[in-house]
């Protein structure tokens, strides 16, 4: 089952066994957050467009890294990184990060995701990490309503979503082994989880549990 969605912010000439591993790891994977530099960076990095290429060709969706800083980044500079994901990394969508969840911000996004859309995309992320109001479910096909610490989310009731016209992500980290996440998630009412063991100010620079490199 593709349930899995993943952002691994690593680059894959200093972590090449991890993203072999991550690469094998595609009969589970929905999709993969491709994160140059906090975004596409200045110019390609032929090392992520190699990843990206490899990662469609096992058909595995390739979403570009993009920080909106909760509406408040020009949308000239967003729309600037998702044509640069698009050009330089064949990336079928975008993984919109920071996202607001209120109505305040829902045009700001909902011209966002227009642009996506008509642009080719085929897929797009919007990473409110947490529940946003469900306007948000009409513009995007996936919706990370969750993202924090296993300690926090094992304390969440487990209420589904209600919300209609788009999947749900929970993104959690600091989660022990052995734990059955994708059981908890579905009993939230998501789709698509990612359970990694790091934590700190970099834990997306870890696989999931159950992606392991081979050394």
């Amino acid at each position: 089952m593709k349930n899995l969605l993943v952002p691994y912010y690593e680059h894959p000439a200093v972590r090449p066994a991890e993203w072999e591993a991550l690469i094998a790891a595609a009969p589970h994977l929905h999709a993969v957050v491709l994160n140059p530099a906090s975004g596409p960076g200045d110019r390609p990095d032929p090392a992520f467009a190699e990843a990206a290429g490899r990662l469609r060709a096992a058909d595995v969706r390739v979403l570009g890294y993009t920080d909106t800083d909760y509406g408040r980044r020009s949308h000239a500079d967003v729309v600037r990184d998702l044509s640069r994901h698009r050009a330089w990394y064949g990336a079928d969508g975008v993984f919109l990060d920071q996202a607001a969840s209120g109505t305040a911000e829902f045009a700001y996004y909902r011209g966002l995701a227009a642009v996506a859309w008509g642009a080719g995309c085929t897929a797009l992320v919007l990473n409110h990490g947490t529940v946003p109001h469900p306007s948000y479910a009409r513009i995007a096909d996936v919706l990370v309503t969750f993202e924090g610490t296993w300690q926090t989310y094992r304390g969440l009731r487990a209420e589904p979503w209600t919300g209609r016209g788009a999947q749900v992500c929970h993104l959690v980290y600091g989660v022990p082994a052995g734990v059955d996440l994708a059981e908890q998630a579905h009993a939230r009412g998501a789709g698509l989880h990612c359970a990694v063991p790091g934590g700190g100010d970099h834990p997306w620079g870890t696989l999931p549990h159950g992606v392991r490199a081979v050394s």
